[in-house]
């Protein structure tokens, strides 16, 4: 199973079918993945703890509304897909084995919306079994990077890893759709790009050094640090590969990532 990164932008994706990227996220299992994952391990820039946390859910999970002022129907949405009890245990162990630890196990923490918002397009069906892992607050690229590389066995058992975040996430900065996009967005969205797909993964971990603009793009790493679990999961040979681009409020960029074994 291949890794992903996906850019899951504003939460009004749910609902504005303007938005590029959700038609690049129904087409998913046309064009992306036809395989059905057993199961989906969601790393989402909306939940960051002080130590690595997995839901350990049994029965669906809730889908939680953490966003705040948009439209009612947006609040009228649920994704209820079951919960990974197994796989989240598996997860605890294998970050637990990597010295990654301590491992909290949360049981009462549904999806959100860096999950459920483009699994709803993904599989509309809501019938594969998914968990959630944290990202970790005052950890770096690295540390993550090597959560992933802990997480890797979970490909071969049919586990789909998916990073949701955004390549650029700057929403002090963001405009109205259709205006220019601004020279450090598109500086640091490029510098991504070439640096993924020519597999300078070390630069990419240290992305603070050697990236345009990268305070800008992500005056915050929570958002960025999904796609260093997702590239450490596929292994340090991995490749790497641009499956979607695209722009909205100018600035937010929605470039996702396909991570594959050379």
């Amino acid at each position: 199973m291949d890794t992903f990164f996906i850019s899951h932008g504003a939460p009004s994706m749910s609902i504005d079918e303007t938005v590029p990227a959700r038609h690049f996220l129904k087409s998913w299992r046309e064009k992306v993945l036809p395989e059905k994952p057993k199961a989906i391990l969601v790393v989402s820039a909306h939940w960051e703890t002080s130590n690595p946390s997995v839901n350990v859910i049994d029965g669906p999970n809730s889908t939680i509304y953490d966003f705040y002022g948009f439209p009612k129907p947006m609040y009228q949405l649920k994704y209820p897909a079951p919960g990974a009890p197994a796989l989240a245990k598996r997860v605890v162990g294998l970050l637990k084995g990597a010295g990654l630890g301590p491992i909290k196990e949360d049981k009462a923490r549904g999806l959100d919306h860096g999950a459920w918002v483009p699994l709803m397009f993904m599989y509309p069906d809501s019938d594969i079994p998914v968990c959630q892992l944290s990202v970790v607050a005052r950890k770096d690229a690295t540390y993550h990077y090597e959560m992933g590389r802990a997480l890797a066995p979970l490909r071969d058992e049919g586990v789909l890893i998916m990073g949701s975040g955004s390549a650029t996430h700057n929403l002090g900065a963001v405009g109205p759709d259709g205006g220019p996009i601004p020279s450090w967005a598109l500086g640091f969205d490029t510098w991504l790009t070439e640096a993924l797909l020519d597999g300078r993964y070390e630069d990419v971990k240290r992305y603070e050094e050697k990236a345009p603009y990268a305070k800008k793009a992500h005056p915050y790493p929570e958002h960025f640090h999904p796609l260093h679990v997702a590239l450490g999961a596929a292994g340090d040979d991995a490749k790497a590969e641009l499956i979607h681009h695209s722009w909205t409020n100018q600035s937010l960029s929605y470039s996702s990532y396909r991570f594959n074994k050379a």
